[in-house]
């Protein structure tokens, strides 16, 4: 085989659909945009518009309150954090924000590291997070370890 006999498969590409040459193609006249107006036109923008009436994202009332300050926290609970010591992962005397993202438990730090409590802990660990649940804090303390809030 040679460079110039390569081609595709049969059926793999397909010739492209030339508007608006004529009515013997199928897809001539209008082109493929049905009839007269604005919308047969080009440039067309007109999303939302409801024909004068007023539109419904503007009829309808807004709701709600959207903080931009809040901070986002990444989550990380208690048998994830048992589950990667009893693997191998993680190393129970120091955990923080650099051991969690190389271990790939968390993908992102986001504004900080928040500890909740869900599962049970038996590791006593010592762990450096920006907000702990006081459950989390509690379970972490019961089992020996130490929360430190950043």
């Amino acid at each position: 085989m040679k460079l110039n006999e390569l081609k595709d498969n049969a059926g793999a590409t397909k010739d492209r659909i030339r508007v608006g040459r004529g009515i013997g193609s199928g897809k001539g006249k209008t082109g493929g945009r049905g009839v007269k107006g604005q919308k047969s036109r080009s440039g067309v923008a007109i999303k939302g518009f409801e024909g004068g009436q007023m539109p419904i994202y503007r009829r309808l009332p807004k709701r709600g309150f959207k903080n931009h300050f809040a901070k986002e926290f990444a989550v990380i609970n208690l048998d994830t954090l048992q589950k990667a010591i009893d693997a191998g992962k993680l190393k129970a005397d120091a955990i923080d924000v650099n051991a969690l993202l190389e271990t790939g438990i968390l993908s992102k730090e986001l504004d900080g590291i928040r500890l909740l409590a869900r599962g049970a802990i038996t590791a006593a660990v010592n762990i450096s997070v920006n907000s702990a649940s006081k459950a989390a804090v509690a379970a972490i303390e019961k089992a020996g370890g130490k929360v430190t809030i950043i």
